[in-house]
């Protein structure tokens, strides 16, 4: 309880020398803290309307009143135990001792969020508290006694709403009060019983000088009389540290005797009832409608345990539609910038030139880059609809529709939060896995999120589709893709936790947080951003391998063409003019095949494309992929697509540039319909999906999971999986057609 008298009892401490401003940014999941964050520095972090959002510390800075500052961004946690990544990084990061912490809570979730100030003040740390969403509060009949707050508290209390950048500067005026005073240390009073108990841990600690903890002693006490094994481990390995933890065993046993309570719940009711003390004192509630209020009406329909999955889908599918109907109008017009941009550099040279220059800037830049570039109001209207459905608090909900199903799949319900990520990119979604709880959730979650398709895929199915099925198919096709990936992912998933990744099922526990109408600015953000990082990824990354791929389809030449021996032989004869072919009678001799001289070009130059390192390596894997319905030039297109998926896009613009140079002006979504059929297109669709995860994946992998076996797991489980199911649909297709 908090005594009103006392509630704290300062400590002083001396002033440490100037130096630039150290502040972190701390609180729970969703209290809009990263907000906060982007607002102060002028970033642009990801910021969402459900929790996990942010798995690692960010930093960046800003100037406050002339004094150079630099901003941490915490992850959002509930508590400063050592049981979760994110959880390790915010007590890690406040062993450093910031300047300032800013505890930033939901001001219409007060009693949850002050928890955590309850335990950073036993921490020692110098504190700010920022009452974030205070518009929302108010709307919900809140109202908060600021100034009594502070007072009751020892240190400064504002009010801001961070998605609009209100409050800011009050929030900054605060932060250098706290820094500029003598820095105190607040020392947290939890009550008779439990401060006997940390009164007795507390001498017995090493000290600082000889290594000891960082943190205040109140802190490492109540962290050893709750068993927290990291920092158990960390002071039973210091000087007479035994004693301590020996100390703090005989004080948990007498606690859990006297109250008849666990200890985690007995001192977790301590922090408990320091907030509820507080909030007696500093805050009451008119009888209005609120936010919540309307929430739960409207969950009432979307969460419903019959109508919530369906309306998902449904979702997803407006989304889908959208990306491909509205999208296809501006790829159009980009489309034809690029076609423009490649004829005004070939008409640089004669017309027929060989030159190398002309065909590394047309065939391999224009054609390799500006064929990924050209889909790229696809990528910017996919990431403007999850972006919408983020910020409103929906995803949320999906996370708690998808939980039972993804329970018996062996997937925890937060590994819905990295999946979805991983529609934008595969590697933050295993980032996100730091989110879960479980080592094993952890470790399934991260082997089959490849199998969601991510941004980069998309541009292989804006190709693909279009030139495969009609246009009323394009959307349910795309629908299908996606849902596939997931469906692969459950059943693998199962597989997983049935053999080598058994274990227990964790519970799952998330916040629902109210629906929020987004900002124009921060879904904006959200899409540009994507939609500069893909950009950014084909002017770098892209266009390199692109040149890369135009110099391995390139050369070496031919040493000599069969279409000249041909010619030679009389088998070829060239005309001005193609003319239509006529069959030769009963014994008479068979006629020499007419072509133009630009058929006779394209013919050598599909010659030196089979003659070069990508057209030997092709034909030398087409016969294992053959099953598949694949040939050398999609095999090189696979090849590509391990560095960065959107190649696969590049290296086949690069192939049909190259081996057929008349064909430019039809499009290469015309040119895969006129050269393979609608069972082959599903076939690559299904091994793209599903096969070889990109370098940058791998490497994620590695890091994440702390051991390569993982990543080559996924490399070569997934790829079997792809080759084998596309070998099952292409042959099965063949029976069946």
């Amino acid at each position: 309880m908090l005594e009103r008298s006392a509630p704290i009892q300062p400590v002083e401490v001396a002033p440490e020398a100037a130096r630039p401003l150290r502040v972190a940014l701390a609180g729970n999941p969703n209290c809009g803290k990263t907000s906060l964050f982007n607002a102060l520095t002028g970033a642009r972090q990801h910021v969402a309307n459900y929790p996990g959002v942010t798995v690692e510390r960010r930093s960046g800075s800003c100037i406050l009143d002339g004094h150079k500052a630099e901003i941490i961004d915490l992850p959002g946690t509930y508590s400063l135990s050592s049981y979760t990544p994110e959880e390790r990084v915010a007590q890690d990061e406040l062993s450093t001792k910031p300047d300032v912490v800013v505890v930033v809570a939901d001001s219409t979730q007060l009693q949850r969020n002050l928890v955590l100030l309850a335990q950073i003040l036993q921490t020692g740390a110098n504190p700010v508290l920022c009452l974030n969403m205070a518009d929302e509060a108010r709307a919900a009949g809140l109202h908060i006694e600021r100034e009594q707050m502070e007072r009751l508290l020892g240190f400064p209390v504002v009010e801001t709403i961070g998605h609009k950048a209100q409050g800011l500067d009050e929030l900054r005026r605060a932060v250098l009060k706290a820094q500029k005073q003598p820095l105190q240390r607040h020392r947290l009073v939890v009550g008779e019983e439990l401060e006997r108990a940390l009164a007795a841990i507390r001498p017995l600690l090493p000290k600082a000088e000889a290594g000891g903890p960082v943190l205040s002693s109140d802190w490492m006490a109540t962290r050893l009389l709750v068993r927290d094994a990291e920092c158990t481990r960390q002071v039973s390995a210091l000087p007479d540290g035994e004693k301590a933890v020996a100390e703090a065993d005989r004080q948990r046993a007498r606690l859990e005797t006297v109250s008849g309570r666990d200890i985690q719940m007995f001192v977790t009711e301590r922090y408990f009832g320091f907030v509820d003390g507080l909030l007696r004192e500093v805050q009451t509630q008119a009888s209005l409608t609120n936010s919540r209020a309307i929430s739960d009406r409207i969950d009432a329909v979307v969460v419903h345990p019959l109508l919530g999955l369906p309306i998902f889908g449904l979702v997803m599918y407006a989304i889908f539609w959208l990306t491909f109907t509205v999208g296809e109008i501006p790829m159009g017009w980009i489309e034809s910038g690029v076609a423009w941009l490649g004829q005004a550099l070939s008409s640089l040279w004669p017309a027929g030139s060989d030159s190398p220059l002309r065909s590394l800037l047309v065939d391999g830049i224009v054609n390799g880059v500006g064929g990924v570039i050209t889909f790229l109001p696809h990528i910017l209207l996919l990431f403007l609809g999850l972006a919408f459905l983020e910020d409103t608090g929906y995803m949320a909900r999906a996370a708690f529709l998808t939980d039972r199903v993804m329970h018996r799949f062996g997937l925890h319900g937060k590994s819905f939060i990295p999946m979805l990520t991983g529609f934008g990119c595969t590697v933050p979604g295993i980032m996100a896995t730091r989110t879960l709880e479980n080592e094993r959730d952890r470790l399934v979650t991260m082997l089959v999120l490849p199998l969601m398709s991510c941004g980069a895929r998309l541009p292989i199915w804006t190709l693909l589709i279009p030139a495969f099925f009609a246009p009323a198919w394009r959307a349910p096709v795309l629908w299908l893709i996606y849902s596939s990936g997931v469906g692969l992912a459950l059943l693998l998933a199962l597989l997983l936790r049935r053999t080598m990744l058994r274990g227990d099922d964790a519970p799952f526990v998330m916040e629902l947080p109210p629906y929020r109408m987004p900002t124009a600015r921060s879904v904006a953000l959200k899409m540009l951003e994507r939609g500069w990082l893909y950009l950014r990824k084909a002017g770098t990354t892209i266009l390199g391998i692109s040149i890369l791929l135009w110099a391995a389809t390139s050369y070496p030449k031919a040493a000599s063409y069969r279409v000249d021996s041909e010619i030679a032989a009389g088998q070829v004869q060239v005309v001005a003019k193609a003319a239509a072919a006529v069959a030769p009678g009963p014994g008479a001799p068979s006629a020499p095949v007419r072509l133009t001289a630009a058929d006779v070009a394209a013919r050598r130059a599909n010659e030196d494309l089979q003659a070069s390192v990508a057209g030997r390596v092709g034909r030398m894997l087409e016969p294992a992929f053959k099953p598949l319905g694949f040939d050398w030039k999609i095999v090189t297109a696979m090849i590509g697509a391990f560095a960065a998926k959107e190649v696969f896009v590049s290296q086949m613009n690069i192939v049909y540039s190259i081996s057929d140079p008349q064909a430019g002006t039809e499009g290469l979504r015309a040119q895969l319909g006129r050269d393979y059929t609608p069972l082959v297109g599903l076939s690559m669709m299904l091994f793209l999906l599903v096969a070889t995860p990109c370098v940058a994946t791998l490497a994620v992998t590695r890091r994440e999971s702390g051991k390569w076996k993982w990543a080559l797991l996924q490399l070569g489980g997934l790829t079997s999986l792809a080759y084998l199911l596309s070998m099952l649909v292409f042959q099965v297709g063949r029976l069946i057609t």
